[in-house]
């Protein structure tokens, strides 16, 4: 058993990750038997997301100091998140214009599946504040629970001595999830194998050969999205850091991201690599990656993007400079609050779609043909979602001087 725990934890969860895809492939559709520990790691990271973002913001905001610190890390974690959606809806336009995926697709003889009508932005914007703040825990809305926790943790801050008790009371709170957080992630390398197992032995190692060239074009986007954007651009241009010390830090939370298809359900990971690894203070860490987990979708983005060029192509709609546009417009604003669940972006597309002239019979016709293989596809968006929200805010977190250089570039050699 000590020789387990030797093992570094990104190195046990890849090995179990192989295993898994051995053991899926090999047991086929009877894998579904072990299906249940996969759910039951699923469900005891759920049990920590709340009550972890919760206690971890107001803590965070409490140890600021000063109220208004919080306008600058907010201006900044916004404009960063919404500039690496930009760059990543373009990455991904600009590889479907190039490979054209949908042309020659045939989806006339695609079941249509019904599409989910996009949510209103107004009706969004409405949903951050809580009518009742413990139904919003209730339900895991994290934007409104972000809304409360922050009222509170800058609450606090102005009275002084009185909220003391409070303050002391959510210091520990933060203590005891993270620490809860450290043995869930103990289990992810069995977690991680059963949801794998279950995904290869279901739907085979095969799934993407029906959409090669879409899954190139989506697995390309991710390459030269978190090397260029992520890497060059934000570490070693704009912060003078090793991008190779980012990814290592950020590799255990990535794995994560890529065996549950969740942003929200990697957020713990997310937190617990921020601070023992890239040396992000929870100030920032707690602050800038729940909201990266509700409003930063870059590999939405760029999959909703190629996915409706797609579309185009497959109706042979021809798109204008005008139209490209009017899609990385309508993508980056309905990727913003996306449910940070597997799939959430299916039902995005026929807003996307709409507003290049596609009907909803072809929108469900492009939904139907991408379904069956569309997980698989969702780990590599998840996975740049996640290491998005990781850059950015070690990003946040070097300018507003809440960041251990010395922890960060221990994992330089």
């Amino acid at each position: 058993m000590g020789m387990w725990f030797q093992i570094a934890l990104w190195k046990r969860i890849l090995g179990s990750m192989i295993i898994g895809v051995i053991v899926g492939v090999a047991w086929g559709e009877g894998v579904v038997a072990i299906a249940w520990i996969g759910e039951l790691f699923i469900r005891l990271i759920r049990m920590v997301v709340v009550p972890l973002v919760f206690v971890t913001l107001v803590s965070g905001l409490i140890s600021m100091g000063d109220p208004s610190k919080l306008g600058s890390l907010g201006v900044r974690t916004l404009a960063l998140y919404l500039m690496t959606t930009l760059i990543a809806i373009s990455i991904g336009l600009s590889l479907a214009a190039i490979l054209q995926p949908g042309v020659g697709v045939d989806l006339s003889a695609v079941a249509p599946t019904a599409v989910q009508e996009a949510v209103p932005l107004g009706e969004r914007l409405m949903g951050i504040v809580p009518e009742n703040p413990i139904a919003a825990m209730a339900e895991g809305n994290i934007l409104a629970i972000i809304f409360f926790a922050l009222l509170l943790g800058v609450s606090l801050l102005t009275i002084g001595d009185l909220g003391k008790p409070v303050a002391d009371f959510m210091s520990a709170g933060a203590e005891a999830m993270l620490r809860i957080t450290h043995w869930i992630m103990e289990a992810a390398p069995f977690g991680a194998f059963a949801l794998i197992a279950q995904l290869s032995g279901t739907a085979g190692v095969g799934a993407l050969l029906d959409v090669l060239t879409l899954a190139l074009a989506v697995a390309v986007g991710f390459i030269a999205h978190m090397s260029i954007m992520h890497g060059v651009i934000i570490m070693k241009l704009m912060l003078g850091l090793s991008p190779m010390s980012f990814f290592r830090g950020a590799r255990d939370a990535m794995l994560m991201a890529f065996s549950t298809s969740s942003s929200s359900a990697t957020l713990p990971i997310s937190m617990s690599c921020a601070e023992e690894n890239l040396g992000i203070k929870p100030v920032v860490s707690s602050t800038v990656l729940p909201l990266g987990a509700t409003i930063n979708m870059d590999g939405t983005a760029l999959y909703v993007g190629i996915v409706t060029v797609f579309g185009a192509q497959a109706f042979n709609i021809n798109l204008s400079l005008a139209d490209y546009l009017l899609i990385a417009g309508s993508t980056t604003i309905v990727s913003i609050g996306t449910a940070a669940v597997p799939g959430a972006s299916l039902f995005l597309m026929a807003a996307v779609m709409d507003t290049i002239g596609m009907t909803p019979q072809q929108n469900a016709a492009v939904v139907g043909f991408i379904l069956a293989f569309d997980r698989p596809l969702d780990m590599l968006r998840t996975v740049m979602n996640v290491g998005g929200d990781l850059s950015v805010s070690t990003a946040v977190a070097n300018w507003e001087n809440e960041f251990d250089k010395e922890l960060f570039d221990r994992l330089a050699d």
